[in-house]
């Protein structure tokens, strides 16, 4: 009884756990979503979170699968920066020769990078780029 007791708290205490960096993640995308959907970027406040936690969930479940190696690891980062690029691409518009959305697919890359750093425990480097990335969308102005 005591064993079951003790394993649902643990069970309790690793998905309060993971709901945590799932919410840091979240959290550290938002303001460059706001950013880009005030700048009636192709992706907004609904895309760079949603980018954010699904690549956080996928660097948490790579660290907790049996057997996991720096070289899994690695694929993971691989597949996530392959995938995140393709999405960000969607973001970049042609029209009449000016190419346009390019900072946001940039960012949705980038907030990539973020969501795995968190999942990861790399919070330090999450943030430092959360904070970068929006630093220069909001200060450094494209040429006109």
């Amino acid at each position: 009884m005591l064993h079951d007791t003790l394993s649902i708290a643990m069970t309790v205490s690793s998905m309060a756990n993971d709901m945590f960096h799932l919410a840091i993640a979240y959290a550290l995308a938002f303001p460059i979503g706001w950013n880009r959907e005030q700048e009636d970027g192709a992706a907004g406040i609904r895309t760079f979170p949603i980018v954010a936690i699904g690549s956080c969930g996928l660097a948490m479940i790579g660290t907790n699968l049996t057997g996991a190696t720096p070289d899994s690891y690695s694929r993971i980062l691989q597949g996530l920066v392959t995938g995140i690029g393709f999405v960000g691409g969607g973001a970049i518009l042609k029209d009449k020769g000016a190419v346009s959305g390019t900072a946001t697919a940039a960012s949705i890359w980038n907030i990539g990078i973020v969501g795995a750093a968190v999942g990861f425990g790399m919070y330090h480097i999450a943030a430092t780029l959360c904070l970068v990335n929006y630093l220069t969308l909001r200060f450094l102005l494209p040429r006109k």
